[in-house]
């Protein structure tokens, strides 16, 4: 019997199609990307007509030998990664390695593609392969080239000119413009004052309210009545000319439809999550990935949802027509149109071939699932349901009423109403918003008739001011990124996360501020390579990268129109002055010397120009002259050298440290740590503390530290490792390989994926 691999990237997505291809078939997972550019300098070479220089990923490695192992046994090679750029490149990498160690030897390589992952779609993927496409290899190829070129070259220079650690990218900079900008523009914000006047109404046993639109037969703008000033005249006038009553001048009745939202594409699907399930972009696309590639449903593994990287909003034919049965069958026929709805994507690189995201089978309702899926697996596949099966149901009916009332003539107040005639699909979805309340029905109005008396109960005024643009969520800026063009939705959950790991923003509150070093950052590219970071030149380089794809440019003529100004530039900015140092006129109160404003590893501080001769430093916020004398620890000492304890300010915030320092640089936490309940696998005589570094990483630590000093960087879990029986596991979260539960003990080198909460857990950019 012929023997086949099919080489897919996740464990899980292999165990998977070993149900759906029977023996004729071993499934094996790359774990992953497989081989990357060399991390040092000329691993593409300008030089040599862009050759690049590729290494095997490390950690991979024994994931390669296993496929190298059990291509050499097989009769033919079937290459089923993601049906994107980056899954054309894995398998064309794995194909190369492959071929160099003498493993093919002739045999038959398929390459196959599915958009989700059920039995008939990988069967007939199977039946229908094609070669590898060089197009999608090439575009991936230059896309990796081009961020790579872009980051080898500005981040040195950044490290020389603002601080150590320090990097740019290709779009990670464009969209850390956009909030530094949009930061700027709150803070250039002054607030306007303006005043309504509103009425409190009753007709017809029912209450209501209208707002004064003109006065004296004038329109009032939203600026009309700037003071409370004036608003206490416009009340006194209205309420002499009222006298109790209104009078109804006109009533105008519509009824407005309102239609279903398209179904999701990976940018949607990060903006609702967000928005309604408060899901980062990055926990969106990791649960999103587990319900494509498969859960166990009673024994069963089935994947739930079509491919998550999509830009299309088309639905396949028999997706509709399965759709419409659920809607018939559980919403009425009443709420089914005619003829299916049809989406069109407004964007010019859409890969219309490809289907939006949906259930697998909308047969499946979320309730079905309940017992077998995690809480947030739950909640995003029901979100995904809920609005496929609304884009596929008639629209909404609305009735809405505009009643117009006079207090004497000239003098207007409009109420406006309106209520569900016909709910539609409102009915199982509705799209949210990004920066305002989301939609309300208005309230219900009496049925009035011109020439209709209406009670004045009340004349209020109500004060207003107006409010700087909000600053971005998670969900406002992949919609703004999407609308210039920056980056791809695939890649707007990396880009968030770079920009966070890289300390250049924070997200307080739902909402992205940018750091001091955010800011110095975006002004020194901004100033020096502003061609680079502009958002117009960034989706020009997109559209680039998607004409490589199709086929219609070539990839190494683009590289050389982007390297040939960009290098140049680079060069010509080697000589320009370090940014984030500001003079100040103000001197040294120790010394005598000039005083500036620095950008440090904190943020900004003020400190002497005689620096190192001189110490002198103070916060930006103190006082001139201050000698921002510590605040002493009252009732403690240092327990390594006994002298005060005293609270410091670092980048993390306040801290505990000893008042002898630099002497003895002991150091603790200003806040407890918090208990994570796992006991200590070494002494077994207290519980693991999660803690904070002096340098703001999270680690996890034994309570009786001194005496004690077992530590990992990764949150612990209470299970003892299956292969060396160590008492605790970790769980281990990299770009690559995603959550694991990993043996803390190097030796070991037990893994596995993992799918549980991961309460605390922070990626360490170094283990990515």
């Amino acid at each position: 019997m012929p023997t086949n691999l099919i080489v897919v990237e996740s464990p899980a997505k292999a165990k998977t199609m070993s149900k759906y291809l029977g023996k004729e078939f071993t499934a094996l997972a790359s774990y992953g990307h497989v081989r990357d550019l060399v991390p040092k300098q000329g691993a593409v070479d300008t030089e040599n007509d862009f050759a690049m220089k590729y290494g095997l990923i490390e950690k991979n490695e024994k994931h390669v030998d296993a496929i190298v192992k059990a291509m050499k046994k097989a009769d033919a090679l079937y290459l089923a990664t993601d049906p994107d750029r980056e899954g054309e490149a894995i398998s064309w990498h794995l194909y190369e390695i492959l071929k160099e160690r003498g493993a093919l030897d002739g045999k038959p390589v398929h390459r196959v593609e599915f958009y989700e992952i059920t039995k008939s779609a990988i069967q007939q993927a199977i039946q229908q392969p094609r070669a590898l496409s060089e197009n999608l290899i090439n575009a991936q190829q230059a896309r990796r080239a081009l961020d790579y070129l872009v980051g080898f070259n500005l981040s040195p220079l950044l490290w020389k000119k603002v601080r150590r650690g320090l990097s740019a990218g290709r779009v990670q900079s464009p969209a850390l413009r956009l909030i530094v900008e949009r930061e700027e523009e709150i803070e250039r914000f002054k607030a306007q004052e303006y005043w309504t006047i509103e009425s409190d109404l009753s007709a017809k046993g029912r209450d209501f309210a209208a707002k004064l639109t003109h006065f004296n037969g004038e329109k009032l703008d939203q600026f009309a009545v700037g003071h409370a000033a004036r608003a206490d005249e416009i009340e006194a006038i209205l309420q002499s000319r009222a006298q109790g009553r209104l009078l109804v001048t006109a009533v105008e009745k519509k009824q407005r439809r309102r239609n279903p939202s398209p179904p999701f594409t990976t940018s949607t699907l990060q903006q609702e999550a967000a928005r309604k399930l408060g899901f980062s972009a990055q926990r969106t696309m990791r649960t999103a990935q587990q319900l494509y590639e498969g859960v166990d449903i009673g024994g069963e593994n089935v994947g739930l949802i079509s491919y998550m990287r999509t830009d299309a909003v088309n639905l396949a034919n028999e997706a509709v027509a399965e759709i419409r049965e659920v809607i018939r069958g559980r919403f009425g026929a009443e709420n089914l149109p005619d003829e299916p709805q049809v989406y069109k994507s407004k964007s010019k690189n859409a890969q219309e071939a490809h289907e939006a995201i949906r259930p697998t089978s909308a047969a499946r309702p979320p309730e079905s699932l309940h017992d077998y899926l995690k809480p947030e697996q739950f909640r995003l596949y029901e979100l995904i349901w809920r609005r496929t099966v609304a884009c596929q149901m008639v629209p909404a009916l609305l009735d809405t009423v505009a009643v117009d009332l006079e207090a004497g003539q000239g003098n207007v107040f409009r109420a406006n109403g309106s209520h569900v005639v016909k709910p539609g699909f409102m009915a199982v979805y509705q799209e949210g918003s990004d920066d305002k309340p989301e939609e309300e029905d208005e309230a219900i109005l009496p049925s009035l008739e011109r020439g209709d008396a209406v009670e004045l109960r009340a004349l209020r005024k109500v004060q207003h001011f107006t409010e700087p643009p909000p600053r971005y969520s998670e969900a406002s800026l992949v919609k703004t990124l999407e609308a210039y063009g920056i980056g791809r939705p695939s890649t707007y959950a990396s880009i968030i996360a770079t920009l966070e790991s890289r300390e250049y923003v924070i997200l307080d509150k739902r909402r992205f501020t940018p750091t001091d070093v955010g800011r110095v950052v975006n002004k020194f590219l901004s100033e020096h390579f502003q061609h680079y970071v502009d958002y117009d030149f960034t989706a020009r380089m997109e559209d680039d990268l998607d004409a490589i794809s199709r086929g219609e440019k070539e990839w190494r003529p683009v590289l050389k129109d982007f390297w040939g100004d960009f290098q140049a530039q680079v060069k010509a900015k080697e000589s320009v002055e370090r940014p984030g140092v500001e003079m100040m006129e103000e001197k040294c109160p120790k010394c005598g010397k000039q005083l500036a404003k620095r950008l440090g590893r904190n943020g900004y501080f003020i400190g002497c120009t005689g620096y190192p001769d001189c110490d002198y430093t103070r916060n930006v916020d103190e006082a001139a002259g201050a000698a921002a004398e510590p605040q002493i620890v009252e009732g403690r000492a240092c327990p390594k050298c006994g002298s005060s304890l005293v609270i410091k300010r670092g980048r993390y915030g306040k801290f505990i440290g000893c008042g002898s320092y630099p002497n003895c640089k002991h150091m603790e936490p200003l806040e407890k740590p918090a208990d994570t309940g796992v006991q200590c696998p070494e002494c077994k005589q207290a519980t693991m503390l999660k803690r904070k570094s002096r340098y703001g990483k999270i680690f996890y630590s034994c309570a009786r530290y001194p005496d004690c000093k077992y530590a990992v960087w990764n949150p612990p879990l209470n299970e003892p490792c299956p292969k060396c029986a160590w008492p605790i596991l970790t769980i281990k979260t990299t770009k690559r390989r995603g959550v694991e539960k990993v043996c803390p003990r190097k030796e070991c080198g037990f893994a596995e994926p993992y799918e549980g909460e991961v309460p605390g857990a922070v990626p360490q950019a170094a283990q990515a």
